[in-house]
């Protein structure tokens, strides 16, 4: 392993981590909105919206990141609608992530005692304030597990962004070997910054779940 490969290969990571966890982050929100809306909608048992929404997350959770990914940027143009590579990236990974978001939520949901709900809508809340006021921070604290899971996987699936030409780690680490050959470098860095970017995810969402569980306990 040569060190001055590592020096002169580290700006290029630099910047290709940047990307990733811009993109990512992006949509994983977009994940988390997209979630929240499809689960309520499957816990008030909305005409029609419950019925869209879980054929929905049959459709994200049975079709690989990857592609869904080629439809966006190949398949689109076809129909002529063309999209930016970074449009459809976070696209896919909203699309993705928010039926694995929606499952977390719609667990956390499912263990709140619906008494609460209906005591909420008898003091007079609306169904979006007994959501927003009652149900969800309980059906949060309870879902936090999964939701960091998925906030870990959907990172990790950023990796399939360089077939839609983004130059992501995945996508800088591929070129740099096919350019120079210097595939341990190159990997040996792709491994560190996607590292840098995941383990203090991993070690903060321990630390939330850990304080939610004390202040669900009372200790």
């Amino acid at each position: 392993m040569s060190i001055a490969v590592l020096r002169d290969y580290l700006p290029l990571f630099a910047r290709s981590a940047l990307l990733t966890v811009r993109l990512g982050a992006l949509g994983i929100l977009l994940a988390v909105l997209v979630g929240v809306l499809c689960s309520a909608a499957q816990y008030f048992r909305l005409p029609v919206l419950q019925q869209l929404s879980a054929v929905y997350i049959e459709l994200s959770r049975n079709t690989p990141l990857l592609v869904q990914l080629f439809f966006l940027y190949y398949g689109l143009p076809k129909l002529g609608i063309r999209t930016d590579p970074a449009v459809c990236g976070v696209a896919g990974l909203a699309f993705l992530g928010g039926s694995y978001m929606a499952e977390a939520f719609r667990s956390g949901l499912e263990a709140v005692d619906r008494v609460q709900l209906e005591s909420a809508l008898s003091l007079g809340l609306t169904n979006a304030q007994a959501m927003g006021s009652v149900i969800l921070p309980q059906a949060l604290s309870i879902s936090m597990p999964a939701l960091v899971a998925n906030v870990i996987f959907l990172l990790k699936e950023t990796s399939v962004f360089s077939a839609v030409s983004l130059m992501d780690l995945m996508f800088t680490a591929k070129d740099l070997i096919g350019l120079h050959y210097n595939t341990v470098e190159s990997l040996t860095l792709l491994v560190v910054f996607y590292l840098l970017i995941l383990l203090p995810i991993s070690i903060l969402g321990s630390l939330v779940e850990r304080r939610l569980r004390y202040a669900g306990s009372g200790t």
